[in-house]
């Protein structure tokens, strides 16, 4: 008996370190399936990747959501939105002072015209008279800075920040352009040609508030 127990042992060994190469190996397909899944939360729409996460004015934000903007059957732009924390309430989305972030890539080449006749165009439908009113000389120095970019080509990034003690920022291309606009009503007034009540486009704000993928 003792010679067959002496026999069993290298196999109890093998069978021993087998199943902690087994434990070990389950360990890791874990560890590398919960990575994949957090390298997948950036958004990738029409072939433009979106990070899953922006500073801005020191503060991280996480991307709302994501998606395609089109017209006329034509792909214009895709567009993300960056809040402090994920809500798929447009009344969360819009509230208070906090920063944001809209950031718009563009997948063919739009004119300074075009992006400021669609930003006023997007303000007259989700604005009473009375906002308008009390917008206007904002909203008309914002589209001048629009209109001064002149040509904004394919895959160019136009982003449309939010920081408390500036107010709404406008960068094309990494430049800022014009002054930044005091006000966080202006913004919230941004905000609203894609989350209002006529959106640019109604699936676009469901994407935006992350009710889609």
């Amino acid at each position: 008996m003792r010679t067959v127990a002496a026999r069993n042992a290298p196999s109890s060994a093998i069978r021993t370190g087998a199943s902690a190469f087994l434990r070990a190996a389950s360990v890791l397909l874990v560890a590398a399936a919960v990575l994949a899944m957090q390298v997948s939360q950036a958004a990738e729409v029409a072939g433009v990747k979106l990070d899953d996460k922006a500073s801005v004015a020191g503060q991280e934000l996480v991307l709302n959501g994501a998606g395609l903007r089109t017209r006329l059957m034509f792909k214009v732009y895709v567009i993300g939105l960056y809040l402090p924390a994920k809500t798929d309430s447009t009344s969360t989305a819009l509230a208070g002072a906090p920063p944001r972030r809209v950031q718009i890539v563009t997948l063919r080449e739009l004119s300074g015209e075009q992006l400021a006749d669609s930003l006023v165009e997007g303000l007259q439908k989700n604005l009473s008279r009375p906002e308008l009113d009390a917008l206007g000389s904002r909203i008309e120095n914002f589209r001048k800075t629009m209109l001064a970019v002149g040509k904004a080509p394919e895959r160019t990034v136009i982003r449309l920040d939010y920081l408390p003690d500036r107010g709404t920022r406008l960068t094309v291309a990494d430049t800022q352009r014009g002054e930044d606009i005091p006000g966080a009503e202006f913004y919230q007034a941004l905000l609203r040609i894609w989350l209002g009540a006529e959106p640019a486009q109604a699936d676009l704000r469901a994407a935006l508030l992350g009710k889609t993928r």
